[in-house]
């Protein structure tokens, strides 16, 4: 085999890029869109792609022609391609990521490039603080300092922490080799990714086993590592080539195992006030055990034995952020009902190729069957998102049609008829009270005009909650984590308007929005407020989005009790429905 063949994920990529190029190059968005769709098959493909391409059938694939067949075929054979790499030196080589800025398209960046030779992010941002930008037809001094803003959030991305649910998969890989590795008795990540904290660092392993060489020998040659950065007697650092993360692995005997998991996992704060108050007990603890005055080790087989030790409840480590939890723990109040992943029964907010989603309704359909879900609501963008396909009122019957059959040919799976309405600038809801009342659900949701002020948006969202047929808010704040900040709002003001009128907040689990945040969350369950988890799912893979929703709504301190898909489909929709009686 070709040591420089690629995978699914970098075939994607290039085509993707190709994509980009190609729109830099002006040609007509059939032949452009072509290649965002071989990227989305070739990602969502079960097949191996290698047994594909040497056997011949590629163009088994949907939307794959003998073109993009023979140029797949070149990327997985050789590892490169040729017509990418001749798109590529037309272009500066900066420009591509100055298309990775917030609202900055291809037309935007040719533009840029054309008129003031503006080829990379760097002669981007020195363009605007010269105030040469505003001077180019169809920017202005706004446009400039939005670009600005824009520039600077995406510096703060670059280097820095990544997004959890870019990593997890990564680390999931890394604990299933060292599962399987020689002699591992105990093994799990700690740190950041441990409390599934928002974004990542550097990740932290710990594992436990006799003998450490082995078990490190397994980090340093597993799959997808680029760098070897050191390797000791009982660490190992490398740095993976996905998402350019550097992991840290200690193995050490598993007496020592919980309490270092303890230490390793944080966040510091908390750790630190849990060893001041051991000291007040007279008792020393870190990362190499718990010890008494005299020196004495102490047992710890988990780490429920060192709070117990300190005479309080043991705190789940998305809990471990010192914002509550040890004074809590103490008097006993911490929730021990924290709503789990095996507790939701449906997954909310999801879209299918009706609006702009990726998938059919019954490949959704079937996808969370093989989840063990059972349901799933189909909220598609309502028509004002026309840049989403969003669905004309007539458009909601014809797809209700499609549901009935769905439902009747995937048992034990049911599909629910809601929709993803547009809240508007007013607050008014995208479609008539005549149609909503016909839903199962509603979800309302703000996709445009992010840039009003605080009061304006905030009166937006209280008005929206004034119609009765609203069930869900969703993405409540509009943030995408590194790419737009959260749209000005006074929660406090929308969860009490929220609680009162018996309206249910969305806890989003797309990795790049965990919208409601988890302060938001407990903010909601203090007033008494419900919740849902969802996915935002746009295709099949993004069911999976339930985990970063579920991991948000504990760093909430949300209970079972407190999220509404827990309850099974009828009970679901009755209590949506009951909350606005």
């Amino acid at each position: 085999m070709n040591p420089n063949t690629l995978d699914k994920a970098a075939v994607a990529k290039i085509l993707r890029e190709l994509s980009l190029l190609l729109q830099l190059k002006g040609e007509n968005a059939f032949k452009v869109r072509a290649y965002d769709t071989a990227a989305d098959r070739i990602l969502g493909m079960t097949q191996d792609l290698g047994a594909l391409v040497r056997e011949g059938r590629l163009q088994e694939l949907p939307g794959i022609g003998q073109g993009l067949a023979e140029k797949i075929s070149e990327l997985v054979s050789t590892g490169k391609l040729g017509f990418h790499e001749e798109l590529k030196a037309e272009f500066p080589p900066g420009l591509l990521e100055m298309l990775q800025l917030p609202d900055m398209g291809p037309k935007k960046a040719m533009a840029l490039w054309r008129e003031l030779q503006v080829g990379s992010v760097a002669d981007l941002e020195r363009a605007c603080r010269e105030g040469r930008v505003r001077a180019l037809k169809g920017f202005g001094a706004k446009s400039e300092a939005k670009i600005l803003e824009g520039i600077a959030l995406h510096q703060r991305a670059q280097g820095k922490r990544k997004l959890l649910g870019d990593v997890l998969p990564t680390v999931e890989g890394l604990l299933e080799l060292l599962r399987a590795a020689p002699g591992v008795v105990r093994v799990s990540p700690a740190g950041s990714v441990r409390r599934r904290a928002e974004t990542v660092g550097d990740v932290d392993l710990l594992a436990s086993a006799p003998q450490a060489g082995p078990v490190l020998d397994v980090l340093a040659n597993a799959p997808g590592v680029a760098v070897l950065i050191g390797k000791g007697e009982s660490k190992c650092s490398v740095r993976m080539t996905e998402a350019d993360l550097q992991v840290d692995l200690r193995v050490l005997p598993d007496e020592d195992f919980a309490t270092a998991l303890h230490h390793f996992t944080g966040s510091k704060a908390h750790h630190v006030r849990l060893r001041g108050m051991g000291q007040d007990k007279g008792l020393k603890i870190s990362e190499w055990g718990v010890h008494q005055e005299d020196g004495t080790k102490l047992p710890i087989r988990d780490e429920a034995d060192i709070y117990r030790l300190l005479g309080m409840q043991y705190v789940p480590p998305e809990l471990r952020e010192d914002s509550g939890e040890i004074e809590a723990a103490l008097e006993g109040r911490l929730p021990e009902d924290l709503v789990s992943l095996e507790d939701v029964l449906g997954v909310v907010h999801c879209h299918s190729t009706w609006s702009d989603g990726k998938n059919s309704l019954e490949e959704m359909a079937r996808a969370a069957q093989a989840l063990g879900l059972k349901y799933l609501t189909v909220t598609e963008h309502s028509q004002a998102a026309v840049y989403a396909g969003g669905l004309k009122e007539d458009d909601l019957k014809r797809q209700w049609d499609e549901i009935d059959r769905v439902n009747a040919a995937v048992p034990g799976l049911r599909l629910l008829k809601g929709i993803e309405v547009d809240i508007l600038e007013s607050g008014a809801l995208d479609y008539r009270d005549s149609v909503l009342e016909r839903c199962e659900l509603v979800i309302g949701s703000v996709h445009i005009r992010h840039s009003m002020n605080e009061e304006q948006m905030t009166q937006r969202l209280l008005n929206a909650m004034d119609n009765p047929h609203l069930n869900i808010i969703g993405h409540p704040t509009g943030r995408l984590i590194h790419e737009r900040e959260p749209y000005p709002v006074r929660m406090e003001a929308v969860l009490d308007k929220a609680a009162a009128r018996g309206v249910v907040m969305e806890v989003n689990g797309k990795p790049a929005r965990l919208d409601l945040k988890a302060e938001h969350v407990r903010q909601a369950v203090q007033r008494g407020v419900k919740l849902v988890v969802s996915a935002d799912a746009h295709r099949r893979e993004d069911l999976n989005h339930l985990v970063f929703a579920v991991a948000t709504a504990r760093r909430g301190w949300a209970r079972k009790g407190e999220v509404l898909n827990t309850l099974p489909a009828d009970r679901f929709i009755s209590t949506l429905k009951g909350l606005r009686c």
